[in-house]
C-alpha cells in the first residue's frame, strides 16, 4: 500500500498548526495546536471574556509562547470581547435566570464591572417578565398552601430572582397570581 507523506501545515495557511496524532486522524487528541489555533476553535463556538479564555489556554502555554500576546492581537482584530461576551450571556440566560444570578456568571467570567453595570438597566426592566414565564413553566398554578408556597418562592430565589420580584410573581394585592 503506498502512504503519501503530507507535509505539516504551515501556520495560518489551513488555520492550524498541528503534529499528526498518533491514530493518523489529524486534529485529534495527540496533536499540538498553536495558542492562537486553539483560542480560535474556542472562539468559533461562543465569544469568550478575556479571562475565560486565558484561564482556558493557560494549560496548553508551550515554552517561547506569549498567551497576552495572542489575546492581545484577537481583541485588537476584534475577534475578542468582553461586551460580546457579556451581551451573549445575558441573552442566553434571560429567559430563565434572574438579575442575581446573571451578574454573578458575568464576575465568574471576568467581565468588567462597567459592563456589569451597563447590563443592569436591561436586566432589572425584564426581571418580573422572565420570573413569570420561570414560574408559568415550572408551576403554571397558585400554590396550595405555605409548603406549596414556600417551594415556589425557594425555586425562584435559586434561579437569581430577587425576593421583590418573587412576591410580585407569587401574589398581586395580596392575592396570589
Amino acid at each position: 500500500m503506498n502512504h503519501a507523506v503530507r507535509p505539516d501545515p504551515v501556520e495560518g495557511e489551513s488555520g492550524a498548526a498541528s503534529v499528526p496524532s498518533p491514530s493518523g486522524g489529524g486534529l485529534g487528541r495527540g496533536s499540538t495546536l498553536s495558542l492562537r489555533v486553539r483560542a480560535m476553535k474556542y472562539l468559533v463556538r461562543r465569544e469568550h471574556s478575556r479571562t475565560e479564555l486565558h484561564a482556558k489556554l493557560s494549560p496548553h502555554v508551550q515554552e517561547g509562547e506569549d498567551l497576552d500576546a495572542v489575546l492581545d492581537e484577537l481583541e485588537k482584530r476584534g475577534w475578542l470581547s468582553d461586551a460580546r461576551a457579556a451581551t451573549q450571556l445575558v441573552h442566553a440566560k434571560r429567559s430563565r435566570f434572574g438579575t442575581q444570578r446573571i451578574t454573578h456568571e458575568l464576575r465568574q467570567k471576568g467581565i468588567a464591572e462597567s459592563l456589569i453595570s451597563e447590563a443592569m438597566p436591561r436586566l432589572k426592566e425584564t426581571e418580573l417578565e422572565a420570573a413569570r414565564e420561570v414560574w408559568k413553566r415550572k408551576f403554571g398554578t397558585a400554590p396550595q398552601g405555605e409548603k406549596e408556597k414556600a417551594k415556589q418562592v425557594r425555586f425562584l430565589q435559586s434561579r437569581g430572582f430577587s425576593l421583590d420580584v418573587v412576591f410580585k410573581v407569587l401574589r398581586i394585592d395580596g392575592k396570589v397570581a
